[in-house]
């Protein structure tokens, strides 16, 4: 099956909510049900695009907070802008693209560092404006948060580290509670002002549903948008 136009579906989402399963999930099934379908992940680590990202991970620039976050959303921006001609490629072959984090997520992550709520929207506009105007990165036509309260998330993440990472460093985002609980408010920000953001709560009772349900809920959205 084909497009005329492509589409473009982003999984976005809280700190270990799961979004490179639920992406690696989604990109399966539309292939099995003989979608056109590629996939792409930000950042794009191991690349020169992504230079900078990596070194303000591992905390060469300090602390999260202590780095400009317009300055922060330009190492995202220009990786992303770095992908934009394979994207628009794509999409014009008539192909789905899903990507594993976006746009929102530099919103969410560096509009967490603004206390002000009306400095924070103004920098989502001025973000907006940056990535898709003057970039031209291709808007997608469904981004799901996969929401996760910090809570949950931490424990996941200390969970993760022991069981995958042992010998490697958590990044300075999902080291800091406080700064987590910053990035969640965002994000329900930014999904209540964006009509192509869906929210999809993903814990009942202090616990992660099952991977498979979650999926379900996106799945869900999916079929909406490409069947209409």
């Amino acid at each position: 099956m084909s497009f005329s136009k492509g589409k473009l579906i982003v999984i976005d989402g809280t700190d270990n909510s799961g979004k490179a399963t639920q992406t690696d999930f989604l990109v399966e099934k539309l292939a099995y049900f003989g979608f056109p379908v590629k996939k792409i992940d930000f950042p794009q680590y191991n690349t020169k695009s992504s230079g900078l990202i990596e070194n303000y991970l591992n905390s060469k620039y300090g602390q999260a907070e202590d780095v400009n976050p317009y300055a922060a959303s330009c190492f995202y921006a220009v990786d992303r802008f770095d992908a934009s001609n394979k994207i628009k490629k794509w999409l014009e072959e008539g192909k789905i693209v899903i990507a594993d984090r976006y746009v929102t997520s530099n919103m969410a992550h560096q509009g967490g560092k603004i206390d002000n709520a009306i400095s924070r929207k103004i920098f989502f506009n001025w973000l907006f404006d940056l990535e898709y105007t003057i970039f031209g990165l291709p808007q997608p036509d469904l981004t799901v948060v996969v929401h996760v309260e910090p809570e949950i998330s931490e424990v996941l993440g200390w969970q993760r580290q022991a069981k995958e990472w042992r010998d490697k460093v958590r990044d300075i985002h999902e080291e800091n509670i406080k700064y987590l609980k910053k990035v969640e408010k965002a994000y329900l920000e930014i999904a209540n002002q964006y009509q192509d953001i869906v929210l999809i709560n993903a814990t009942d009772q202090s616990k992660i549903l099952p991977k498979s349900d979650i999926h379900d809920m996106i799945w869900e959205k999916v079929v909406k948008l490409i069947l209409k």
